[in-house]
């Protein structure tokens, strides 16, 4: 396992994270070296027992395993108070305490950014949520799917005579994932620069708008941005912009000139009419019917290789099989495979970003529930006569 990333080296990071966003946050900041120590309930946590597509290598969660490598398990039960007192001296010796929490949960634990500052003045608090701390619909749940109703991306997305349509992944979460550890970077970096610790926060909804801010800006600003109504994929750039269908599969045409896909065909009689880039916007659906049935008869292979020729922005549109096996995916490398004590061999991807002063590796596999808390709980002072005794009180586990 790969040891050698140590951008964030000596970042203690105490993680009250569940579900996608807020492990996937402290998981890029774990694999750039910080020490992230998760706190987990007695029970476990939501993720260690669900799974997408019930995908369990050996009963082990592979949504779990996803976004908890080089992270340590602290099993702790916040509704004892010697369990909640663990916690608080935990998060005074930490350099960030990250909590995605819905809004009041940390509050009523006495969790907060208030008070863990007393404890801490320069201490990076970093919380995400559904709706945000102080919105109306903060008690809601904030799942991915319901964010993507609630701020547009679902009914923007799709044909204009069909359903709305979900994107294929929790592509919210992931984004404010991102948003989260980037937050909690700039607050780290802020702090070394004048001393002083902050609170971060990041809501879903601004990142489901933040994915959207092309297409919402133009609404923003007068623009008409509405759904397709044929397999163009938006209503805002210029035909051939979509999806096309040919006799193995689909391809993608991205921003190029209808001039140049005419030329690759030999100028067929039917886009004759649609050459004036002045149009390729006002009669893109035409462009489209146009061009469609022209394409139908080409093997994909066949047709990416004639289209690039011409200097045609085009790809395949693949499957997860074809993603796999596709040259431009296998030369990046992108996944990984580690030994997990109880799962067997897991293939992972990697951390999605590179460095010349080293590889973000796995230092730690996914950890089991409370594997390190004699461990973390020493390094914090505990003697293992206290430790014994909170767990004999059932403040840890």
């Amino acid at each position: 396992m790969d040891q050698s990333l140590k951008l964030l080296e000596g970042v203690r990071i105490i993680a009250f994270t569940q579900f996608l966003l807020g492990p996937a946050a402290v998981q890029y900041l774990a694999d750039m070296g910080a020490d992230v120590v998760k706190i987990e309930p007695p029970a476990g946590p939501y993720e260690r027992r669900w799974a997408g597509a019930d995908a369990y290598v050996n009963g082990v969660s592979s949504f779990f395993m996803l976004a908890h490598r080089n992270v340590r398990s602290v099993s702790l039960d916040l509704k004892r108070p010697e369990g909640l007192e663990v916690a608080r001296e935990l998060c005074r010796n930490a350099d960030v305490v990250v909590s995605n929490f819905r809004p009041r949960v940390m509050e009523k634990l006495g969790l907060d950014h208030p008070e863990l500052s007393r404890l801490k003045p320069d201490l990076v608090y970093a919380c995400a949520s559904g709706y945000g701390s102080d919105s109306p619909y903060r008690d809601l749940p904030g799942q991915d799917l319901l964010l993507q109703a609630t701020t547009g991306l679902a009914a923007a997305t799709g044909r204009s005579d069909g359903p709305p349509v979900a994107a294929g992944s929790a592509i919210v979460d992931q984004h404010g994932a991102s948003l989260l550890a980037m937050g909690i970077l700039a607050a780290l970096h802020h702090r070394s620069a004048t001393g002083e610790g902050q609170r971060v926060e990041v809501t879903m909804v601004q990142a489901a708008l933040d994915l959207q801010l092309e297409p919402y800006t133009y609404h923003l600003n007068g623009g008409t941005v509405e759904r397709p109504s044929t397999d163009l994929a938006s209503s805002f750039h210029q035909a051939p912009y979509g999806f096309y269908e040919v006799e193995d599969g689909y391809v993608a045409l991205s921003v190029s000139p209808v001039g140049a896909v005419s030329q690759a065909l030999g100028d067929p009689q039917e886009l004759a009419d649609h050459l004036d880039p002045q149009v390729a916007l006002t009669k893109r659906n035409e462009i489209h019917s146009a061009l469609a049935p022209l394409l139908r008869s080409f093997r994909r292979a066949e047709l990416l290789d004639l289209l690039r020729a011409h200097g045609v922005w085009c790809a395949p549109v693949n499957d997860y099989d074809e993603v796999d096996h596709d040259p431009l995916v296998t030369h990046l490398d992108p996944v990984e495979e580690i030994d997990h004590p109880e799962a067997g061999t897991v293939r992972l991807l990697k951390h999605p970003i590179r460095y010349s002063s080293g590889a973000a590796g796995t230092r730690q596999v996914p950890p089991g529930h409370g594997e390190h808390t004699d461990e973390v709980l020493g390094q914090a002072g505990y003697s293992r006569e206290q430790v014994d005794a909170l767990r004999k009180v059932g403040a840890v586990t």
